[in-house]
Formats: structure tokens, C-alpha cells, sequence
């Protein structure tokens, strides 16, 4: 009997036990959330690399999704006009038949095409039937060869982009920035978009300084880092903390390795997105009292997310989408 009390109160602690200690937080900016925008890639996921595998949808977006043209669909505006050639020229499938009907009439009764009599009238029939004839194989041909062209619909031009040739080659990296250059070589060819060893420092200072203006609640200064979307985003995180009495505190943010998966351009803007491991101090603390509801100051945690920056020609790196990269299912049963 006591060892069942036993066993019952050990049960109870354990219940307990974990709602009193502080769990990871993984409130920062963007933390556990699929938002942005990557241009025309929204929809589509980024490119593999050694950091992030793979990395969830985009589930929040101010891009307009573009409805898919199905198979069906293309088939169907391609497809030739339903019925025959004759159901498509009733006027002259009844002209013939007509004169069919009367050289038939003629030849039977004797009166010849026309009423009159003779081989001239017969003559001048046949004449006619083949002239007929010939025209329908014409109009039969050119209508078989309209329907067989594909069909075509004015669209709203979308904007141009040039892919980068992706190349996994290393960059010279200044400050001893852990991102590899995943696609930054480039071939030949005009209007292309390089990647270059500064660009790699931008995305790493952008990681600190977006995780340090949210902690700080500096709304000001995310707009200077992120776009109009991002920085929406960011103040609706906010809000709801504020709504719970708490708030994020994030410090020691340390870029553990990233690589790049893509880099194209649309129009005048150039696109990045980057695969990035990180560490850093990531906690929850109740605004009345500081106490801490989420996370540990005393232990680092790790995140590995997929950012994708933009930015004006010739201007500046902003943040305008983060992804959370997805864990790969481990191999089951593989082949000794």
C-alpha cells in the first residue's frame, strides 16, 4: 500500500515538475513562423543547401498567388471546335447537297442540270460539283490546321528574373563570417547578379540587429531592416506579447554556419535566400516582475531558419522572409 502512495506521488511530481521549469521560448523575431515575401518564388521552396535542407511553405504573404493553369484547362483552349467540317459550314453543306440533289433529280427524270436537256448541261454540273469540291479540301485543310495551334491568352507580363548559376565554390570572407557561398559564381552573360563576400557580412549583421531591435521593441529601427510586410509581422508578435504581460528578451545572437541557396533578380529588385544556424540567449520574462516564463538565461539555444533578403538596385539588404527549415526523417533500415 505505501509503496502505491509512493508511486503516486512520484507520478505527481513529474506532472509538475515541468510546468515549473522554464521551457525553450523560441520567441524571436520571426521564431516558429513562415512569413514574407521572395518575389515570383513565394510559392515555390528554396533550393536546398547543407545548412537547411529543406524549409516549410511560406504560409503568410502579401505576394498574390497565381492561379495554376491545369493540364485540363490548356487541353481544353487547345482543342479543336467540336463536329465536323460540314457542321461547321452548314451553308455550304446545304448549297451542295442541293446541287447534288438536283443533278441527281435531272439525271433521273432527264431534264439534265437546269432543266435543260443535254451534255453540255451535264458537263457544266460536273464542273461546278468538282469547283466545290475543291474549295471544301481547302476550307477543310486551312480549319484543320487553325484548331491544331496551340492556343494563346494576353497575360499581364510578369517580371523578368535571371537565374544564378549555382556553383559550390568558397568566397574570401572578411571578418571571418561563417556563411559559404552556395551560389555565387557566376558564367557569362549580362545582368546577372554576383554575390559578393560583403554581401555575406550584410546578411549576418542583419541576422543581429532584426533579433536585437525586436527584443528592444524598436519598431523604428525594424523598418530600416526589414520590409513593410516583415516589420507588420513583427509588431503583431509584439502585440500579442504585450497582451500577455510579457515580453522577448533576446541577446548573444552568434551565427554558427549559413550557406546560400538562391539568388536571382526581378526587375530592379535582387533576391537572397540564405540557410542559417544560429545560437542565442532566447527568453520569455513576465513584464510585472521580470520573472522568467520561457527560456533559460543561462543556456544558449540554436535555431536554423531560411532568410530571404532583398534590395533596391544599388541599395541596401532588407530582410523580406523567414522560413523555418524542416528536420530530415532519419533512414530507417538501411542496407549493411
Amino acid at each position: 500500500m505505501k509503496t502505491f502512495r509512493w508511486l503516486a506521488v512520484l507520478a505527481a511530481l513529474l506532472l509538475v515538475i515541468p510546468t515549473l521549469a522554464p521551457s525553450s521560448a523560441d520567441a524571436r523575431a520571426g521564431g516558429g513562423t513562415n512569413s514574407g515575401s521572395r518575389g515570383t518564388r513565394t510559392t515555390q521552396p528554396p533550393a536546398p543547401t547543407q545548412t537547411a535542407p529543406s524549409a516549410a511553405p511560406i504560409q503568410r504573404t502579401v505576394t498574390p498567388t497565381q492561379p495554376a493553369t491545369t493540364p485540363a484547362a490548356t487541353t481544353a483552349q487547345a482543342a479543336p471546335q467540336a463536329g465536323g467540317f460540314m457542321s461547321r459550314h452548314p451553308f455550304l453543306s446545304g448549297l451542295m447537297g442541293g446541287l447534288f440533289g438536283a443533278g441527281l433529280f435531272g439525271m433521273l427524270f432527264g431534264g439534265g442540270f437546269g432543266g435543260g436537256a443535254g451534255i453540255f448541261g451535264l458537263f457544266f454540273q460536273m464542273l461546278l460539283i468538282g469547283g466545290l469540291g475543291y474549295l471544301a479540301v481547302r476550307l477543310f485543310r486551312g480549319g484543320t490546321a487553325t484548331a491544331g495551334r496551340p492556343a494563346y491568352a494576353y497575360a499581364t507580363a510578369s517580371p523578368s528574373v535571371t537565374d544564378v548559376p549555382i556553383a559550390r565554390s568558397s568566397v574570401p570572407q572578411t571578418g571571418g563570417s561563417p556563411l559559404l557561398a552556395g551560389g555565387a559564381a557566376l558564367g557569362a552573360g549580362t545582368g546577372q547578379l554576383a554575390i559578393a563576400a560583403e554581401d555575406y557580412n550584410d546578411f549576418e549583421r542583419l541576422l543581429g540587429a532584426v533579433q536585437t531591435a525586436y527584443s528592444a521593441g524598436d519598431l523604428a529601427r525594424l523598418r530600416g531592416l526589414a520590409t513593410p510586410e516583415m516589420v507588420g509581422y513583427f509588431s503583431e508578435q509584439l502585440s500579442a506579447n504585450a497582451s500577455r504581460g510579457v515580453e522577448n528578451k533576446i541577446d548573444g545572437v552568434k551565427l554558427e554556419q549559413g550557406d546560400l541557396a538562391e539568388a536571382w533578380r526581378e526587375g530592379g529588385i535582387d533576391y537572397a535566400t540564405v540557410g542559417m544556424r544560429f545560437s542565442l540567449i532566447d527568453v520569455t520574462r513576465r513584464i510585472a516582475d521580470g520573472a522568467i516564463v520561457e527560456g533559460n538565461a543561462q543556456a544558449r539555444t540554436e535555431a536554423t531558419e531560411v532568410w530571404t533578403f532583398l534590395r533596391s538596385r544599388g541599395g541596401k539588404w532588407i530582410v523580406s522572409a523567414i522560413q523555418q527549415a524542416q528536420r530530415q526523417p532519419a533512414m530507417v533500415g538501411a542496407a549493411s
